[in-house]
């Protein structure tokens, strides 16, 4: 029985003896490791700031928007929501904790000198309870507020770096949005920058009529872009969510068999949307990464083919002093594993860097966990064992007498 140190010197060796060979024998095992290795990275890192934005929002937030269905029976309708489609689910929906009805655009903001552009929100007085947000100084938008289209801000964090000087408190100062005077009322706790690299307190706070009578006006009274809801809680969402619907479709005079013009979405829905759009590219880079690996198997199978007919007086020798069928059988598998763990290692240290890479395009921060490392090298390993087995099991088989007359 030949010792296990000179089975892997000699296995050394002879991958050594063909460097260029080896190198390219193992590309597609570093191509296939690398390709897991990112998929799994980008994958956690997008789920991870999926799970985030779920928080930030809350789980039991629903948001209404119009949606023109596809059905021939209502493809010409002009899908639109107004101020008393919001009313109406208040005013009949139970288990509702706040309801904001929002009109958006993006504006110009200019203070003295100073101008910035930004996201203006038309919105009700429960819109910072609906989307969790604070008040960091001075106030909120009031139910007053609106009533008198009151020409009155709250500003994001952002907006008030922007437009004033550090450490200035802009409460009282007035501002003007597309020409139209708002005086400052309140200002917001900052919430950062998300996982998704936007900053979320670049916005100004409204009230609805003010918006809706003097930046937006629409042609259609009382017209608004959607609804922000929150349930009291998670329980209570699937409930909400339902009633909504149905009293959106009898204010709207929908009837049965055709489509809705509008649609009523979770937060939980709308980001598992993207988290399904997610699983899909991962899908594909493992798709990737199996042919790769498949491919550098059958290049490992073909490689320890020519290395066995290379070698065949070799084997011939060894099994004539004594060396048995075994001991050929495992020299030329721990070739092949050797070959498939350098491909391992490299394709780790590869998938480090196209995981970053990748990260970049989508906006996330990879996420590298040990598991996936280890299980990516254990199967390169494999691959290396199960394409090397034939061939060593052939160079096993050889009869010592044939073997010695092969030139």
């Amino acid at each position: 029985m030949i010792p296990p140190n000179e089975i892997f010197t000699t296995a050394i060796k002879a991958i050594r003896t063909n460097r260029t060979r080896s190198i390219l024998t193992t590309l597609g095992i570093i191509i296939g490791v690398a390709a897991v290795i990112a998929a799994l990275a980008v994958g956690e890192g997008t789920n991870k700031v999926i799970d985030e934005q779920i928080s930030s929002f809350g789980s039991n937030f629903i948001m209404v928007f119009p949606d023109r269905g596809g059905n021939s029976s209502n493809k010409d309708r002009i899908a639109f929501l107004t101020l008393s489609d919001a009313q109406a689910i208040e005013r009949e929906v139970s288990g509702i904790e706040a309801i904001s009805p929002v009109v958006d655009l993006s504006a110009n903001l200019i203070y003295k000198n100073s101008n910035w552009s930004s996201d203006v929100s038309g919105v009700g007085s429960s819109h910072i309870n609906v989307t969790d947000f604070k008040i960091s100084s001075g106030r909120n938008i009031t139910e007053t507020d609106i009533k008198q289209s009151a020409k009155v801000a709250v500003l994001g964090s952002t907006v008030v770096e922007k437009l004033f000087y550090t450490g200035f408190n802009p409460i009282g100062e007035v501002i003007r949005i597309d020409k139209v005077p708002f005086k400052v009322v309140g200002v917001l706790e900052s919430k950062g920058i998300s996982s998704m690299g936007l900053d979320q307190d670049d916005f100004v706070l409204v009230p609805l009529t003010a918006a809706q009578k003097r930046l937006v006006r629409f042609s259609t009274p009382g017209r608004i872009n959607y609804i922000y809801v929150k349930a009291v809680s998670m329980d209570a969402l699937n409930y909400v969510q339902h009633e909504t619907e149905l009293v959106l479709r009898e204010k709207h005079r929908i009837r049965r068999g055709e489509d809705d013009d509008f649609a009523v979405r979770n937060v939980t829905q709308m980001l598992e949307a993207r988290r399904q759009a997610n699983q899909t590219l991962t899908f594909l880079l493992y798709t990737i990464a199996l042919i790769s690996l498949l491919v550098g198997g059958i290049g490992i199978m073909n490689i320890m083919f020519v290395s066995v007919t290379e070698r065949t007086k070799e084997i011939g020798i060894r099994l004539a002093i004594g060396a048995t069928q075994n001991d050929i059988k495992v020299q030329f598998l721990v070739e092949s594993s050797v070959l498939s763990m350098f491909g391992g290692v490299i394709g780790i240290l590869l998938g480090f860097a196209l995981g970053y890479v990748l990260a970049t395009f989508v906006g996330v921060t990879p996420i590298f966990s040990f598991s996936s490392l280890l299980i990516s090298f254990l199967f390169s390993v494999a691959v290396g064992i199960g394409f090397g087995y034939y061939p060593a099991r052939k160079a096993s088989l050889m009869n010592p007498i044939d073997a010695l007359k092969y030139e």
